[in-house]
């Protein structure tokens, strides 16, 4: 994963293993790489759990595999907090894994609005209306 700030921090970007000879253009990044961080790769199962409301609040759902579309899979129309059990996950701002990303490892995630701080640009936080699971075998 790179960030187009330091520490982690920006818009990020999701690179598989490959040769990039003009990224800067491909991706839409306007300036440089900042920071990077590997995501290792996950061997077993995924599970996460989403929730419609901040601090786990609201209708919650289980997801054990990819998902193009909360609103229509879920009846969901927001989700605002998760907690990942096993896996790392990407979560896209639109249906169908379009728009801005955000890489999720294992852990609670209790407001997305908090995490909107640091995404250049994003004010408010993230809407996360997608998921994808991280495997060996992923295209984008």
């Amino acid at each position: 994963m790179v960030y187009d700030r330091p520490n982690f921090m920006g818009n990020q970007y999701f690179m598989r293993k490959g040769e990039y000879s003009d990224y800067m253009s491909m991706m839409g990044m306007s300036e440089c790489i900042r920071s990077c961080r590997m995501i290792p790769m996950h061997c077993g199962n995924f599970r996460m759990r989403i929730y419609e409301r901040e601090n786990f609040g609201g209708q919650m759902h289980e997801m054990m595999d990819d998902c193009d579309s909360i609103q229509e899979r879920h009846r969901m129309s927001d989700c605002q907090s998760c907690n990942v059990m096993d896996g790392h996950w990407l979560m896209y701002e639109q249906p169908h894994f379009r728009g801005r990303h955000m890489y999720m490892r294992p852990g609670e995630y209790r407001s997305f609005r908090d995490m909107g701080m640091g995404m250049g640009g994003m004010s408010g936080g993230m809407r996360f209306m997608s998921m994808r699971r991280i495997m060996d075998n992923m295209s984008m």
